[in-house]
C-alpha cells in the first residue's frame, strides 16, 4: 500500500480559499478551484489558487462544476507563467462531502496520485476539516477515499509556510 499523500496550505490562503469558494456559489450552485504549488514525492505545498470560473466563465452554468476543454489550456498556461503545478482540485457540494458518480467518472486531473477535495455545505464558514472529503485518484476511474479522522493526517493547514 502506498503512503498517504500530504497537502500543505498556509492558514491565510486556506481562509481566503474557503471564503471565496463559498462566495462564488452565490448560494445556489457548486464552485471550485485548482490548488497550485509544488510537489516533492508525496508532499504538496499550495502556493496559489485559480478558480474554475476564471478559467471557464460558464463553469457553473449547469449548477455543478463543468470545465470545457479550452479551460485546461488556460490552466496549463497559468501554471507555466507561475512556475507551479496543480497539486489538487477542490469543489463544494450543497450537503455532504461524498463523491458523486459524476465526480468519480470525470476526474478534473486524471493522473494517478491527484487529490480531489470536496467541501460540504457550500464551504460555509467554518469549514470543519473532518467534514471534508479527500479523494486520491488511482487511475482507471478508481479512487482511494481519505475522510473523517484521516483528513487531518493529509490536509495540513499551517500557521506559517
Amino acid at each position: 500500500m502506498q503512503p498517504d499523500p500530504c497537502l500543505r496550505v498556509a492558514r491565510p490562503l486556506w481562509t481566503e480559499f474557503t471564503g471565496e469558494l463559498h462566495r462564488r456559489t452565490e448560494g445556489r450552485h457548486e464552485s471550485g478551484a485548482f490548488l497550485l504549488g509544488r510537489k516533492v514525492e508525496d508532499s504538496r505545498r499550495t502556493l496559489s489558487l485559480v478558480y474554475y470560473d476564471e478559467l471557464d466563465p460558464q463553469a457553473y452554468d449547469s449548477g455543478v462544476c463543468v470545465l470545457h476543454a479550452d479551460a485546461f489550456g488556460r490552466l496549463w498556461d497559468h501554471c507555466a507563467d507561475l512556475g507551479l503545478t496543480v497539486v489538487a482540485d477542490a469543489h463544494v457540494h450543497g450537503r455532504g462531502a461524498g463523491q458523486s458518480r459524476s465526480d468519480r467518472e470525470n476526474p478534473m486531473i486524471a493522473h494517478p496520485g491527484h487529490l480531489a477535495l470536496i467541501l460540504p455545505l457550500m464551504a460555509r464558514i467554518p469549514v470543519r476539516r473532518w467534514a471534508i472529503g479527500i479523494y486520491e485518484y488511482l487511475g482507471d476511474h478508481q479512487w482511494r477515499a481519505h475522510g473523517g479522522c484521516k483528513v487531518a493526517r493529509i490536509l495540513k493547514i499551517e500557521d506559517e509556510q
